[in-house]
């Protein structure tokens, strides 16, 4: 017979399960139906995810309220919060967040309620049951049953960071008016890239002419200029010298920085500058784009506007000689496209201008991935190499000579309940190293037994397998399973469920069908056997 297994990512036991439960329910219980009527033998467990933050931070709402406004709580009305609110408000430069009062799924969630009183009330519990919703040992006892019943009434996605290279581009003489009050410093557009290997053939840098931009200070002194919430996510990450504070010394808009002279790293030409983009994205990257026309369609589509379109440049104040000299430089070779990948693709789907949005995702979609696994340097010191060799090299070499930094952020927008923005942060902890080579090696050795759908998903694997290193498993605050060997920290939830989906495969020989682990094992495992079996398991991945 043939194996089957299928996994669900646990509900969360902050609520009860809801429609997207369902429907995603459905589907796997679609499938794993499926093929045991093909008669293979099947495996489908399933469990209930407890730790992490979430409930102990709403636990602790719950007490700060009933601190703050009395149990039951007596909220103030809106009026009297925003005259509560401004008169907080103090001259300390803050970063807002871009994504306050945005509609969300947390936001969803949490209803129209602020508080999280009102949200549990949403639930239909009254203020009596609220009150036991302090203490977060309560939610382990009240959510998992009833999620049980809806489960069996039913027929029975996560982010990460993306690691980013961070490109300091030097700001040279003659300064552009706006930062003149900086002379002295050490200037920097800072532009995050995933293509490292691509910066021999920079021509210069984009930002966008009606983008709000800052320029803050770093820990040894230098000026970096980027978006607001691009800073954000350094100041979390040792750029600057506070943790989350960020020494705002310049705000400015993208057009007061067109046209300033640059000093970019690994690129022929001394220098580049600074030219108008009017498609980048405020909530991706830096605000700062570097330009390599010879392997974006994006980039030599808008350097071919800038050249074409003489009253484009007249309107922004850039000159001829700051776009007309530079052309593409062939840096790599790509079987079918050339040494110049993105002026050959452009050509043959006739793209005309940066507007062809859908054609030039199209574009990108044909080189990018083909680039990375077929692409060999033209460039020397790496001439002959396949890209997907070198990238890191020269990541490497780029941080080690102060030409780049290594920055973080997440893959996309996540939202706190609060309807904050998270942020990447670099935390002092334990970390399990999925960089380790000979777990690298067993990994791809699986990973080439293994049938996948298609090929390209064989290819998401392996680059996946390529680019995993380090990952955080640690955290001091919420619930969760403490490290054996250093009981200050919890495993944080994301880990702990890399190890539920082997553990849910044998739980009820542990348990005894108890949720909070305490019944009888039918095998008779006692708990001292079962606690040192979890922690070798654990020990063994870190």
């Amino acid at each position: 017979k043939g194996k089957y297994f299928v996994t669900f990512p646990y509900p969360y036991m902050n609520g009860r399960l809801h429609l997207g439960h369902t429907f995603s329910l459905s589907k796997c219980e679609f499938a794993v139906g499926y093929q045991r009527l093909k008669g293979k033998n099947c495996l489908f467990p399933f469990g209930l995810h407890c730790t992490g933050m979430p409930i102990k931070a709403c636990a602790d709402k719950l007490k700060r309220e009933m601190e703050l406004y009395g149990c039951p709580p007596e909220f103030p009305d809106e009026e009297e919060e925003e005259e509560e609110n401004s008169a907080r408000k103090d001259e300390e430069v803050i970063i807002k967040d871009k994504a306050k009062g945005k509609k969300s799924k947390a936001a969803a969630k949490t209803g129209s309620s602020k508080y999280q009183w009102g949200i549990m009330k949403s639930l239909g519990l009254s203020d009596e049951e609220v009150v036991n919703f302090s203490e977060a040992e309560h939610w382990l006892d009240y959510f998992p049953p009833l999620a049980v019943q809806d489960l069996k009434s039913m027929g029975l996605k996560g982010v990460g960071p993306q690691e980013y290279t961070l490109i300091k581009m030097k700001v040279l003489d003659p300064y552009p008016a706006k930062l003149s009050g900086l002379r002295g410093k050490n200037i920097f557009l800072v532009a995050a890239t995933l293509r490292p290997e691509t910066m021999f053939g920079q021509t210069n840098c984009w930002v966008r002419p009606d983008m709000k931009y800052i320029g803050f200070e770093t820990v040894n002194g230098d000026i970096f200029i980027c978006t607001q919430r691009a800073a954000r996510n350094m100041s979390y990450q040792g750029f600057t010298k506070d943790n989350g504070v960020v020494p705002v010394v310049k705000e400015l808009m993208g057009e007061e920085i067109l046209g300033a002279a640059l000093s970019a790293p690994l690129t022929s030409y001394r220098v580049v500058y600074a030219l108008p983009m009017l498609t980048i994205k405020e909530d991706k990257g830096t605000g700062v784009v570097t330009s390599v026309p010879s392997d974006s369609p994006d980039d030599i589509a808008a350097l071919r506007d800038l050249k074409k379109k003489q009253a484009l440049r007249g309107k922004y104040s850039i000159r001829d000689e700051m776009v007309l000299p530079y052309e593409p430089v062939p840096i790599i070779e790509i079987p079918g496209y050339g040494n110049l990948c993105a002026p050959f693709i452009c050509d043959e789907l006739k793209i005309q201008s940066q507007n062809d949005r859908e054609k030039l995702a199209e574009a990108k979609e044909r080189v990018y991935l083909k680039a990375f696994y077929e692409g060999v340097m033209l460039v020397d010191g790496f001439k002959g190499q396949k890209v997907q060799d070198v990238k890191k090299r020269i990541q490497k070499m780029m941080v080690d000579n102060d030409e780049a930094m290594i920055y973080m952020e997440p893959e996309k927008q996540v939202l706190s309940r609060s309807a904050d923005e998270c942020v990447v942060a670099l935390c002092d902890q334990w970390y399990l190293d999925y960089g380790e080579v000979d777990w690298k090696k067993q990994a791809s050795e699986c990973l080439k037994q293994l049938e996948t759908f298609c090929e390209e998903t064989r290819r998401n694997f392996e680059a996946t397998l390529g680019w995993l290193q380090e990952h955080a498993c640690s955290r001091t605050y919420g619930l969760g399973t403490r490290l054996p060997w250093d009981e200050q920290w919890l495993i944080e939830s994301l880990s702990d469920s890399t190890i539920y989906m082997a553990y849910y495969t044998v739980a009820h020989l542990l348990q005894g069908g108890n949720l909070r682990g305490q019944g009888e094992s039918p095998l008779g495992i006692s708990i001292t056997v079962k606690t040192k079996l979890a922690d070798s398991y654990v020990k063994a991945m870190v």
